[in-house]
């Protein structure tokens, strides 16, 4: 019997092979939940070198890897942005495995032209990154707790934010606003959804080695920020997305309303 034995799960932007996403899915998947996993459906010639070199067929890799776990899997693209695509997971979902118990709001713009001075950032990559991030995250939750709290069983949503959404820095205007908010809106959803049994809280990654920092590469930059850390590294994915599926177990029933650091010590507030 594994922990989650009999819960549906819904995470969102699960489909890259070095991604907080897929590590959360696989999780809750050993844990025993069934999951539903949505993506972008992005052209496989966009495709990193070492998904190229695998075959990676996005999310439906995933649920590849979900079902030889012996658990259900569902993918869906989706925007989130866009309600009526939210609205159509969720019924699936529902139309599928008839109950909806965990959600993971993981879906964010990939960095890119938004780490620039305020001065050079456009309105364009200001509020993509904001709708991604906010505005997803606020259409995912409401969709699905109308069904949580008509369930009467309770339920976990685990925000995505960052150690951006704790402290700010320069050049990075639009993911501070759109991490600071997710911050904000799970003390929010917290107080408002508690009395329901749902739990909500967000963590707080700091760098972690997945595809959206191979921007950046992994040479000096990335050195001089895992030094930053008192323990000297930066994370992985496995660890962060272990984590989120761990925030929707019973054994952590009692953390509520947190936004939880996973940075090696670079922010502890």
């Amino acid at each position: 019997m594994g922990e989650l034995d009999g819960k549906v799960a819904i995470v969102t932007g699960g489909g890259r092979l070095r991604s907080i996403g897929r590590s959360a899915v696989l999780e809750l998947a050993r844990l025993g939940a069934d999951v539903v996993i949505t993506g972008t459906n992005r052209s496989p010639d966009t495709f990193p070198d070492d998904e190229k070199e695998v075959g990676w067929r996005g999310v439906d890799s995933v649920a590849d890897e979900v079902r030889s776990l012996g658990r259900r899997a569902l993918t869906m693209p989706l925007d989130v942005t866009d309600a009526s695509q939210v609205e159509d997971v969720i019924n699936s979902t529902v139309t599928e495995f008839g109950r909806i118990d965990i959600l993971i709001n993981n879906a964010a713009y990939a960095r890119a032209e938004e780490r620039v001075p305020i001065l050079e950032l456009s309105e364009e990559s200001f509020a993509k990154v904001m709708d991604i991030k906010v505005t997803g995250t606020f259409f995912c939750t409401k969709a699905v707790i109308r069904h949580m709290i008509d369930q009467g069983e309770g339920g976990k949503i685990v925000n995505i934010s960052s150690t951006a959404g704790k402290k700010g820095s320069a050049n990075t205007l639009a993911y501070n606003g759109a991490n600071f908010a997710i911050v904000g809106m799970t003390q929010s959803m917290a107080r408002e959804l508690g009395p329901y049994n749902i739990n909500v809280n967000a963590v707080c990654p700091g760098a972690v080695d997945t595809h959206r920092m191979d921007i950046l590469g992994r040479g000096e930059t990335w050195t001089n920020m895992a030094q930053v850390t008192p323990i000297g590294r930066n994370g992985t994915d496995d660890e962060v997305g272990e984590f989120c599926a761990y925030l929707c177990t019973e054994a952590a029933s009692w953390i509520h309303g947190q936004s939880i650091n996973q940075n090696g010590g670079s922010v502890m507030e």
